[in-house]
């Protein structure tokens, strides 16, 4: 079971946690590459979206999301159409020192699947609702178990004397 790293004193798993967990490819295209290449990519990478950045600033998000909603049922054509003009512009951001739980909550609020990170007002990295809801998962059976352990150590201790 993969365990997050935290600074001693830390009772909340941040997100920065999450970020040094994952592999640290950022995948990502530009504005004016075309959506096929964009799919291409992340059809080769297994990934759900990429990142545009337009040299060297992230300026939105393209998702499998975008390209069924504004490739597909429009009927236009993916080897045609720039990503700028599908790519979500109006991104919900997180910084790397806020809480799982408060990515948690904005994500659902938002009802985005991927969040770009910053730490020091420059991009970091991102994460996804899976992330997320891995991490929640596994810090919560890190919890359990260390709360066993502490209970079955306890359970040695004879009180009465």
């Amino acid at each position: 079971m993969a365990r997050y790293i935290r600074k001693p004193g830390d009772i909340m798993l941040k997100i920065k946690d999450v970020l040094q967990s994952k592999s640290s490819a950022i995948w990502s295209i530009e504005p004016d590459d075309m959506a096929y290449d964009a799919i291409e990519l992340m059809a080769e990478k297994d990934i759900g979206a990429l990142i545009v950045m337009d040299g060297g600033e992230v300026v939105g998000i393209f998702s499998e999301r975008d390209y069924v909603r504004k490739v597909v049922l429009k009927s236009r054509s993916s080897r045609e159409t720039p990503v700028k003009e599908l790519m979500t512009s109006d991104l919900y951001c997180i910084n790397s020192d806020k809480t799982v739980e408060e990515c948690m909550a904005l994500m659902t609020k938002a009802h985005v699947r991927h969040m770009p990170v910053y730490e020091n007002k420059r991009f970091a990295g991102i994460v996804t609702f899976g992330d997320i809801v891995n991490a929640v998962i596994v810090d919560q059976k890190v919890k359990i178990q260390d709360l066993e352990t502490y209970i079955k150590g306890c359970e040695a201790v004879d009180f009465d004397d």
